[in-house]
């Protein structure tokens, strides 16, 4: 089975720039042993799709709205997504709990209403430094996977993706580093296992961290992770071909 691979470009392309790593990627990335999703800024997503028009790549958005219309001022329309052909939406990165205080039970919103139009929503979850350091990784794992798929009913279990990103990894951070490929593979089956009891389904899980293409092969020779959510080596044409 194909590893799936994301790449999530997040607000750190102008827009000419998006428009050119884009054909850039359909040019490179061709008959490679994993399905691609490119997640472009809002700005660029409507220029995009039209680039990646006819290609293996897929179209993914780093985020989406809690209903498909209404009185929600700077929301965008999981509606409006698929209509530019989105396939797949990030919910819940850590960035967006950080910087504009999503809840879980926001994340668990905005699936639902994804799930709906047929859009995939790759819902994010990861322990802080502090819970790490307290040895409360799982317990605050288990406790974001419930609110997070609370209610959720899938028809099939690809209708869903969990990303697993601890924060204290992720790339940007002081002091970030990856988790080791064993201890992900031992998460990835803990995480896995509590998903199946609340939705009925064993959805995919992706790791994402501080994952370039030096190390990728280490996660990706695991075999219950399912794919990797990249951030800054998406936004080198070389480095992500390797990790692709």
């Amino acid at each position: 089975m194909k590893k799936l691979i994301i790449a999530n470009w997040k607000m750190q392309l102008k827009y000419r720039e998006s428009l050119n790593l884009a054909t850039k990627f359909k040019t490179v990335l061709k008959n490679k042993k994993s399905d691609i999703v490119i997640c472009p800024d809002y700005l660029a997503l409507p220029q995009v799709a039209e680039i990646l028009k006819n290609s293996s790549l897929k179209l993914g958005a780093q985020d989406s709205g809690v209903s498909n219309q209404g009185t929600y001022t700077g929301e965008v329309s999981p509606l409006n997504l698929k209509a530019l052909g989105v396939r797949y939406v990030i919910l819940g990165h850590s960035e967006r709990r950080l910087h504009f205080h999503e809840t879980a039970l926001i994340v668990n919103e905005k699936a639902k209403a994804a799930l709906c139009l047929g859009l995939i929503p790759i819902i994010c979850i990861g322990e802080r430094l502090s819970e790490k350091e307290a040895g409360g990784t799982k317990k605050y794992l288990e406790t974001e996977l419930r609110r997070s798929l609370k209610d959720i009913k899938l028809r099939r279990a690809t209708d869903l993706i969990i990303a697993y990103e601890p924060v204290w990894a992720i790339s940007g951070q002081q002091f970030a580093h990856p988790l080791l490929a064993a201890e992900a593979q031992k998460l990835h089956i803990f995480i896995k296992n509590k998903a199946e009891k609340i939705l009925g389904h064993k959805v995919k899980v992706l790791y994402g961290g501080s994952v370039n293409s030096n190390n990728a092969n280490n996660f990706l020779s695991q075999t219950e992770i399912d794919g990797l959510l990249v951030g800054g080596a998406a936004l080198n044409l070389k480095s992500f071909q390797a990790i692709c």
